[in-house]
């Protein structure tokens, strides 16, 4: 690789020398970079490979609201249209909506506008406050906003410049834009965002391989990432000294006041402070009302967990049926000799419906079945007889002291058992069977601690105690991810909680099994009788 001095100095005059910034107390000033946007442009304009050609094929930045990454972006867009010597190049201000994409747009035009250099060799379309086309006929050159709800297909982008990446529903308009770079010999992905809401999608995706990328765990050198964020035990609500960390250009474009103010707010009103610790700080919230922290479920994830070598533990399983096209979910937890526990979770879902259900959730469900995160068996909905096997075969090889179940649905999951020939026997407190022990678990705050009922305020109190004592391991899978980022949890007047799937963001199946298992591990006696409460 060869670092290209002249090519930056070039690039970053191009802001200072050519472009005009648009707004408020910076209106018509140069643009002047500051130092964190002259390493972004630096770096992506002076690293070369051995043939000429740029390093950086795709670029991912993340930082706190207010940074300027807009003008950035729209800058580089321009650079890419008029300087970069490429032959009818095709600019593209790309995001998930129309609106936000006119958003970046506007900051390009406003420029244009400006400019003394550019205003008189560029055109428009579309009348001035409605244009929709900056065209640059000398070379024949366009840039333009396009949106996921375009259904444009076809653009061969020189520079794309996507907006608000965590606003995207999936991957497509990325890899739209990327599969038009093909016979472009310096094109650039450019994506700009915020911190987002949800855990499983795209902007995660690009979030966690930046991290990767620039830690050096994955290997990649045409992927550039600028990621700002408060580090793990920051306070920003209460510690203003890690504001600086999410905010490169705090005392530049924005000043502490307003970061005091949004603070302010955020602990006068409690539905604000997801909100203000995402824009604001970069961290990666979940549901409004999540029912953990992400840093303690991170913390209780683990990659190393072998089924196989579980054999010989007692185990208890956590059963939660889909009544038609939702996932199923069944979770094992396994105790060893010290009281701690290692459990996971497998997931079944509707073959035939697979890609409609990902439109409607928002989830890449067809990778995670590639991956082996999630099963889907052919049909429209999910055979029980499926389940009756996996748990058949769970029950034959390894430990198991009993299945926690929701009422639901269990009458055809008993009939699935004796089809394929599997014993199984709910245990109501009075006797005893042969077979797979079932217990049933309610769903709600009422229950009873007696021999036949478990009950979800008791199981989640578990399941709680477990993870932030970390006695609790469970097998990393996204699937569980999103349902554990959903969860959110309601309470009744005593205080009893239960999981509440009407205001969960995505489905929370996972955790509901989970719950159930882990619950009855650590509630019920090893020995099959009619008194198994722990005492």
């Amino acid at each position: 690789m060869v670092w290209d001095a002249p090519a930056v100095e070039r690039a970053i005059g191009f802001f200072r020398d050519v472009l005009r910034l648009n707004g408020g107390e910076f209106e018509g000033k140069p643009f002047l970079l500051l130092p964190w946007q002259c390493f972004i442009v630096g770096s992506l304009f002076g690293w070369k490979l051995g043939d000429g050609s740029r390093r950086f094929r795709m670029a991912y930045v993340e930082t706190g609201k207010g940074s300027g990454k807009s003008p950035l972006s729209a800058g580089i867009g321009l650079y890419g249209m008029v300087a970069d010597g490429e032959p009818r190049a095709e600019i593209y201000a790309a995001a998930s909506k129309k609106d936000q994409a006119m958003v970046l747009f506007r900051d390009a035009v406003a420029m244009v506008r400006m400019s003394p250099a550019l205003s008189g060799r560029l055109g428009f379309s579309g009348g001035p406050g409605r244009e929709w086309n900056i065209d640059y006929l000398q070379a024949g050159s366009f840039f333009r906003p396009i949106s996921s709800d375009d259904g444009q297909s076809g653009p061969r982008p020189h520079v794309a410049l996507l907006d608000e990446i965590h606003e995207h529903r999936d991957n497509t308009m990325v890899e739209m834009l990327r599969a038009g770079t093909k016979g472009r010999r310096q094109a650039l992905i450019f994506m700009i965002t915020n911190s987002g809401a949800n855990r499983t999608g795209v902007c995660y995706q690009y979030h966690l391989y930046a991290a990767d990328v620039c830690a050096g765990v994955k290997t990649d050198d045409s992927f550039f990432a600028y990621v700002c964020a408060v580090d793990e035990g920051d306070d920003p609500l209460a510690d203003p000294s890690c504001w600086a960390k999410a905010n490169p250009s705090l005392g530049h474009t924005f000043q502490t006041r307003y970061l005091e103010e949004q603070v302010n707010q955020a602990r006068g009103m409690p539905s604000k402070e997801a909100i203000v610790r995402r824009l604001n700080f970069c961290e990666w919230t979940d549901a409004a009302e999540h029912w953990i922290g992400s840093d303690l479920w991170d913390r209780a994830q683990a990659d190393d967990i072998d089924v196989e070598a579980l054999r010989g533990l007692p185990c208890w399983l956590g059963l939660d049926l889909s009544s038609k096209r939702d996932l199923t979910a069944l979770a094992a937890a396994w105790r060893h000799p010290d009281g701690a526990l290692s459990a996971a979770v497998w997931f079944w879902t509707p073959g035939d419906t697979l890609d409609e259900r990902a439109r409607i959730d928002n989830v890449p469900y067809r990778a995670w079945v590639s991956e082996g995160h999630l099963l889907a068996p052919p049909g429209r909905i999910i055979d029980k007889g499926h389940v009756a096997q996996f748990v058949g075969r769970l029950a034959v090889e390894h430990d198991v002291q009993a299945m926690a179940y929701d009422q639901a649905q269990a009458d055809d999951f008993l009939r699935a058992c004796d089809d394929i020939g599997l014993d199984a026997w709910i245990d109501d407190g009075e006797g005893s069977g042969d077979g797979l022990r079932m217990i049933r678990h309610g769903q709600g705050f009422a229950g009873y601690q007696s021999a036949s009922t478990m009950w979800m305020p008791r199981s989640i109190g578990a399941l709680e105690e477990a993870i932030v004592g970390g006695t609790l391991r469970v097998r990393r899978n996204p699937v569980l991810t999103w349902n554990s980022a959903s969860a959110v949890l309601l309470t009744d007047p005593s205080g009893n909680r239960k999981w509440d799937k009407r205001k969960a963001t995505g489905r929370i199946d996972g955790m509901v099994a989970l719950t159930m298992a882990v619950g009855a591990a650590l509630a019920l006696r090893e020995s099959v009788g009619t008194s198994f409460w722990e005492s």
